[in-house]
């Protein structure tokens, strides 16, 4: 985008690019530690009368442990079970010719264009009469039913820039399909699997509309369900809300500190063939 201007130019824009970006976590941190008293006053510096006693109430107050909680259980059980099935559909699409492949990534590609509300009513019923309604179990089957498709084209696409040699010998070596699959190609599709992982628990930790719906007790809610709890009526706890928001981008952003090698290289290779 920046080609063919200087350096200096390249870095003045970047510079530019990456304060504006910043400026609302930054804005939001100091929000955050704020006293109640002054949560509507502007200023740009943290102060001597900086607390934290914002962040003390979501955990005194709130029960926000167990939001955290239930949180990273939905999304890890979600996520991981994504990476599961959507490898064994993605291995059948890249390495097999079958009748009726087109059609179904033509249906992959269809039911991402399909808003889940439209499904909202059915799903609400059918896990109302198999009760699991209330229950963390219901969002992680959702959330899996939703991410499955996305995750196996994307997996798909990354599987292809793998050689069928690596499979032929593994299954000369004894193995079977699943055996070399998960044995002997999933180390070689670390980097497309860190992708997919991610994209799937931050889909998985970010989401609230299905959360809301599905889950009325406190015990089971999730932390988007808790961060919306702040904002009444009448009134937005701006210390509160501030202060949730910072924890709750603290696992998303230590999950792309620690794999964002792998999640370049495997969106990059992931995209390639289709």
């Amino acid at each position: 985008m920046l080609k063919g201007f200087s350096k200096g130019t390249k870095v003045t824009v970047l510079t530019i690019w990456f304060l504006f970006t910043i400026f609302p976590l930054y804005w939001m941190f100091l929000t955050s530690i704020r006293p109640v008293r002054e949560v509507t006053k502007h200023f740009f510096w943290p102060r001597s009368n900086s607390t934290l006693e914002s962040y003390r109430a979501l955990f005194r107050d709130y029960a926000f442990g167990t939001y955290l909680k239930n949180s990273f259980v939905v999304a890890i059980a979600a996520s991981a079970l994504v990476i599961f099935i959507g490898m064994l559909g993605a291995y059948s699409l890249a390495r097999y010719r079958f009748k009726g492949k087109s059609q179904v990534m033509l249906v992959f590609l269809v039911t991402q264009m399909i808003p889940g509300l439209i499904a909202l009513a059915p799903l609400y019923l059918l896990l109302s009469r198999l009760n699991l309604l209330n229950t963390l179990i219901a969002l992680v089957l959702c959330y899996l039913g939703g991410m499955i498709p996305f995750a196996t084209l994307m997996l798909r696409g990354f599987l292809q820039q793998i050689p069928p040699e690596l499979d032929e010998a593994a299954l000369i070596d004894g193995c079977n399909r699943v055996s070399a699959l998960f044995r002997v190609i999933f180390p070689v599709a670390l980097p497309g699997v860190a992708a997919t992982f991610i994209f799937s628990f931050v889909q998985c930790w970010n989401e609230l509309f299905l959360a809301m719906v599905l889950i009325d007790s406190d015990a089971n809610k999730t932390f988007p369900v808790a961060e919306r709890s702040f904002i009444g009526a009448y009134f937005i706890e701006w210390g509160g809300l501030a202060a949730s928001v910072m924890i709750g981008i603290i696992p998303t952003m230590i999950m792309f500190g620690l794999m964002s090698k792998f999640m370049i290289s495997g969106l990059s290779a992931g995209i390639v063939k289709g």
